[in-house]
């Protein structure tokens, strides 16, 4: 079973004239040109269309940013916390005037629809206003005398410069879950945007440029064996922040620990969905319509890979055929109801379609979907795979696309076992109606975040970040202040 692409009959343009933001490097408060003649063409990839050219940024673009921010985080790191939490709102306020055009782009840059677009960008609203509030109420040990006549204090100090590295699938928030932090600690930032997808990261630059010093937040484009490279070596640079893959985060991590600096990791997952025999199988289907599919599936947190005890497993797989197959699949310009858009990439869309090709060679069945959808664009039909095997490559390895797939258990031992057998500890899920089962489960999974009869919600005030192969560090909440702060402690000897 599967459904065609939604197309608009006569669709209205995305982009406007004027929406588009320069195509060049954000430096020191201004779009400079870069000093390298390539360019990354970026793709619409619901039409296949080139909508803009960004210059592939070298080593020497790097260092201009890194200077220019250097230059300018001692004075961003001597405001006062209201100051910059001022700012910050300031910079929340501005995007959220401006919401269209930003979600306009992020439609038209990553094949998003309405819903998911408006959403991120929501999000990306909301980090900067909670940051803002949140470094106004840092806590920290007490003063006090823990030595005989001398007093401690406790200081909470910016790192300094920080480097950041985007992926494509959230440009724009993931962008913010970096920012807002490393900013509100008092970090002036180097950021680079993935290449496939910069324009809502340029976009922020030219709409928040005004509202704060020059070289506090800086944007250089280009690929990550270039520029990601250079920010992870740099000896400038106090940390380096990555959203990515699992190859990204290995390549950062082994560069950065040259020059000994933090490294900030939130890496791949392969979430599990553990659905016991006493769940309520209709609301974890339904969960699981926005939760695995949510993005086109291109999100590391996604339910994509289901456990659920034999003895419901047909009443569990006849729940979600229905809700996977009634998602309706198209073109964000094809009206906003509209639940799922296309791959980012052609490279992408045939990775994930390899995966269904040898998933199916090896026994899987799809009940729903399956493959492609006609064209233009990189549509893959939202897919449920059926008879996977424990082991089963298509089971363990990230997709990272529309694909759910279905194993089935017997008895809870087993189920913690195979959920736990990734190499990924992102986030997890237990479907049950017993209170003790939900908290024993949940305390046994080796993932960062676990659900409890729900997936995928997530909320500013509550950490975001994984064990394992996921990587380490947190995004979201106070956790993530804390780490891009430094703890100093000043002994102060008044023995007379």
């Amino acid at each position: 079973m599967t459904a065609p692409v939604r197309r608009a009959a006569a669709p209205a343009p995305l982009l406007h004239e004027g929406d588009l933001p320069p195509a060049r490097h954000y430096i020191d408060g201004a779009f400079l040109d870069a000093q390298h003649e390539q360019f990354t063409d970026v793709v619409d990839p619901c039409t296949e269309e080139v909508i803009a050219r960004i210059p592939e940024g070298g080593a020497a673009d790097v260092d201009r940013a890194v200077r220019a921010a250097l230059a300018a985080q001692e004075r961003w790191a001597r405001l006062v916390p209201a100051d910059r939490s001022a700012l910050l709102h300031r910079i929340a306020g501005r995007l959220a005037d401006h919401a269209d055009v930003v979600v306009r782009l992020e439609m038209a840059n990553t094949g998003k629809p309405l819903a998911v677009a408006r959403d991120d960008v929501d999000g990306t609203i909301d980090t900067f206003r909670f940051m803002a509030g949140a470094l106004r109420a840092t806590t920290s040990m007490a003063a006090g005398e823990y030595a005989t006549d001398h007093l401690s204090v406790i200081l909470r100090e910016p790192l300094g410069v920080v480097g950041v590295v985007t992926p494509w699938n959230y440009p724009l928030m993931m962008a913010a879950w970096k920012l807002a932090p490393a900013l509100a600690a008092g970090n002036s930032v180097v950021i680079k945007p993935s290449e496939q997808t910069p324009l809502t990261t340029l976009k922020f630059a030219e709409l928040v440029g005004d509202l704060l010093p020059a070289g506090v937040v800086n944007v250089v484009t280009g690929l990550g064996p270039t520029v990601g490279h250079r920010l992870a070596e740099h000896p400038d640079i106090a940390m380096v922040a990555l959203t990515g893959s699992v190859g990204s985060g290995r390549a950062v991590a082994r560069t950065a620990a040259d020059t000994l600096k933090r490294v900030h990791l939130e890496l791949g997952g392969k979430a599990p969905v553990v659905v016991f025999e006493d769940a309520d199988l209709k609301a974890a289907a339904s969960a699981l319509r926005t939760a695995g599919y949510w993005n086109s599936g291109q999100e590391c947190g996604a339910g994509c890979r289901v456990l659920v005890h034999a003895s419901v497993a047909d009443r569990f797989v006849e729940h979600l055929v229905r809700e996977v197959g009634e998602i309706v699949v198209g073109d964000p310009r094809a009206g906003e109801d509209v639940e799922m858009g296309s791959l980012v990439s052609k490279a992408h869309y045939d990775r994930v379609l390899a995966h269904l090709d040898k998933a199916v060679a090896g026994g899987a069945r799809a009940v729903v979907g399956g493959g492609a959808l006609d064209g233009p664009g990189w549509f893959v039909a939202p897919t449920v795979l059926t008879d996977v095997s424990e082991g089963a490559e298509i089971a363990r390895e990230e997709v990272f696309g529309p694909v759910v797939t279905v194993e089935t258990f017997t008895d809870e031992d087993e189920a913690v076992r195979r959920a736990n057998d990734v190499p990924f500890g992102l986030a997890a899920s237990v479907w049950t109606e017993s209170g003790r089962r939900g908290h024993s489960v949940a305390a046994r999974l080796d993932f960062g975040t676990v659900w409890v009869n729900a997936h995928l919600t997530l909320a500013n005030e509550v950490p975001w970040g994984g064990f394992k192969g996921s990587g380490y560090g947190r995004d979201l909440s106070l956790y993530a202040l804390d780490d891009y702060a430094r703890t100093k402690h000043v002994m102060h000897h008044h023995g007379r």
